[in-house]
């Protein structure tokens, strides 16, 4: 625009605007500094539209007991039978529409959102979890259902049932009994659990408030929401003597009054330090791990060249256990040591549960490590041997 204004006292302000490609109306509102206002004008009723009146009038006929429920086709094919037109279907949309009464006539399914559960255990009787599965019966499409409520920190079972049917009744049943066994306290427990019908149901719900407790749901179609649960099946079913059908409900239990306390008493859990579940939820994980720690260490002073890596240490018990851990933010992240930061530094045992704080526990039994590589530790060995 400005090089049309320097040229235009020169070759004229047509040839200047043509040259560059301006259009000569804007070059002169650009020169005089103003813009044509232009009055949003009305639009003109039409000669053939229906009357404020008429459109009453039809509105009304379609508020009607016999035409509300009605589609506008069916009431402009019943008003010609009976001799009379108002005005055509779309009309008749219209009106509606300008009403704000169009809508989809069908029910539609409603996606609300849901959030992913996040729930965090650091002691027993915090969170449980709790679910129902299906044990093939003697012949095609008969079952057994197993109820089955664990304690996610702990992974010990605190309740089980077999049953013909899932029920509500005995969900409610099987929690109230459960909770009673484990002596839960108003406001002590959280039970998370999938939208299954049971889960969902109102007798459970009244009862899970009667008791101070509070209840969790997984995501529609999310398989990970409920793992711990997921997991315990599966240990379940893939049991050597697990057979592929039951020959009666009696059957069914006679495995499970086996399967259980194998579960609770004997099977080094991987995810609570290979620590057995009745260990870990009535207090024993401490004083169990103290004693492992007492036999790798004997078995270090016998053959230290055959631990490449130091002292060897017992698995540890996690502090938390989690459903849908959130994810660390962006300045957590930028402080977390890694691997090779640990290696620089000179950090023996690195990973997890071998920081500062696991030898807690032996504090009084054994002196505090020093962090300044395997250098130290055959002078670390000489002072446990002399405590033992």
């Amino acid at each position: 625009m400005t090089v049309c204004q320097e040229f235009a006292p020169e070759v004229g302000i047509a040839a200047a605007c043509r040259s560059l490609d301006v259009p000569r109306a804007t070059f002169y509102r650009r020169l005089h500094g103003t813009t044509p206002k232009v009055d949003a004008q009305a639009r003109p009723k039409p000669a053939r539209a229906l009357s404020d009146t008429e459109r009453a009038q039809v509105l009304e006929i379609l508020h009607q007991d016999r035409f509300m429920d009605k589609a506008p086709a069916e009431v402009y094919a019943t008003l010609l039978d009976e001799g009379r037109y108002l005005c055509s279907t779309r009309t008749m949309y219209r009106i509606l529409e300008a009403a704000g009464e169009v809508r989809e006539r069908r029910d539609q399914l409603r996606h609300p959102h849901y959030s992913a559960p996040q729930l965090l255990a650091t002691n027993p009787n915090q969170v449980w979890s709790w679910d129902i599965t299906k044990l093939l019966g003697p012949v095609k499409w008969t079952y057994f259902y197993l109820y089955v409520i664990l304690d996610i920190f702990s992974r010990h079972v605190v309740g089980w049932m077999i049953a013909h049917r899932e029920s509500a009744a005995l969900a409610e049943r099987l929690i109230r009994e459960t909770c009673e066994k484990q002596k839960i306290e108003s406001g002590q427990l959280t039970i998370h659990a999938d939208r299954g019908s049971s889960m969902t149901s109102k007798p459970v719900a009244l009862l899970l408030a009667d008791l101070g407790i509070t209840k969790t749901h997984s995501r529609p179609h999310v398989s990970d929401d409920n793992p711990y649960s997921e997991s315990q099946f599966k240990t379940l079913k893939y049991r050597p003597t697990f057979p592929e059908r039951f020959g009666s409900i009696e059957d069914a239990r006679a495995f499970c009054q086996g399967f259980f306390p194998w579960y609770n008493r004997e099977h080094r859990h991987s995810g609570i330090g290979l620590m057995t579940p009745e260990v870990v939820h009535y207090g024993k994980a401490e004083l169990a791990t103290t004693e492992r720690e007492f036999v790798l260490a004997a078995a270090f002073c016998m053959h230290p060249e055959r631990f490449v890596r130091g002292t060897p240490r017992a698995p540890r018990v996690p502090e938390a256990v989690w459903i849908n851990k959130p994810k660390p933010s962006s300045s957590d992240s930028e402080t977390s040591i890694t691997r090779d930061e640990a290696t620089n530094q000179g950090v023996s045992g690195y990973g997890p549960g071998r920081d500062r704080r696991s030898w807690g526990i032996l504090e009084g039994v054994f002196p505090e490590p020093t962090l300044q590589g395997t250098k130290n530790e055959p002078k670390f060995v000489a002072q446990v041997s002399q405590s033992r």
